[in-house]
């Protein structure tokens, strides 16, 4: 749990469906340490029961009458800055990744994730950590890489873009191995993974974590990733 967080996480879910509002609700009843403590059927109805039930995180789908999620989490992150919003929608494209990022959500879910990819994301958000599911984070790499496509561009680290190929030093002073630590963050693998790929401890993982994100100047994992691919450590190509 995060700092303020010492019961379950209380979660509030906006979404214009009831059938979808109803059937979340009844999904993460059955996740421990979750309590939903409201609904909401469209944008302005989240920010308002936001701000009354003051919920650790708002489940914000895209596409809502009368205000979007876009706005709503643009609207929460300046009136409630301290409620994390993750996106949970079933639009995976680039500008809608992008939009929702810069809006201020901590997560991005598809509707296809399952309840323990949920529950992971709501416990990774209240500790400050950012979410973003594998299935979409090829549309986050193809909108830093062609930003011209999505009029969107990204402002992350001060290396100038260009590929680390060799013979090139690698950017902001990375080490091989936190470039390597850096790669397959942007490749979707979690600590854990990570940990048994390279044959570490989770705690040397996380330390390199520290580090890297320390020298790149990025505040979360999103941002990492989006680093990565400026800079020619990730690669677009499967």
């Amino acid at each position: 749990m995060g700092a303020g967080v010492t019961g379950p996480i209380r979660v509030l879910l906006a979404d214009d469906q009831r059938v979808v509002r109803d059937g979340l609700v009844l999904l993460l009843g059955l996740l421990p340490q979750v309590e939903v403590v409201g609904t909401a059927g469209d944008g302005e109805e989240a920010v308002d029961r936001a701000a009354a039930l003051q919920p650790d995180v708002v489940l914000m789908d895209l596409r809502m009458p009368r205000c979007d999620g876009v706005e709503a989490t643009r609207r929460l992150r300046g009136r409630e800055p301290g409620i994390k919003v993750i996106v949970l929608t079933t639009y995976a494209d680039d500008r809608s990744v992008i939009e929702a990022l810069r809006a201020g959500a901590r997560g991005y879910l598809t509707k296809d994730a399952g309840a323990d990819e949920i529950q992971r994301a709501l416990q990774q958000v209240v500790v400050g950590q950012a979410v973003i599911d594998p299935a979409v984070q090829h549309h986050l790499v193809d909108a830093i890489a062609h930003p011209s496509t999505t009029g969107e561009d990204a402002d992350v680290g001060q290396a100038t873009p260009g590929p680390a190929g060799p013979g090139r030093p690698l950017p902001n002073g990375l080490t091989p191995r936190e470039a390597e630590v850096l790669q397959l963050i942007a490749a979707g693998l979690s600590n854990a993974e990570i940990a048994g790929r390279l044959v570490v401890s989770e705690a040397t993982v996380k330390s390199h974590i520290n580090h890297l994100l320390a020298k790149i100047g990025a505040r979360d994992r999103a941002q990492a990733v989006s680093f990565a691919y400026q800079n020619g450590i990730a690669s677009a190509q499967p």
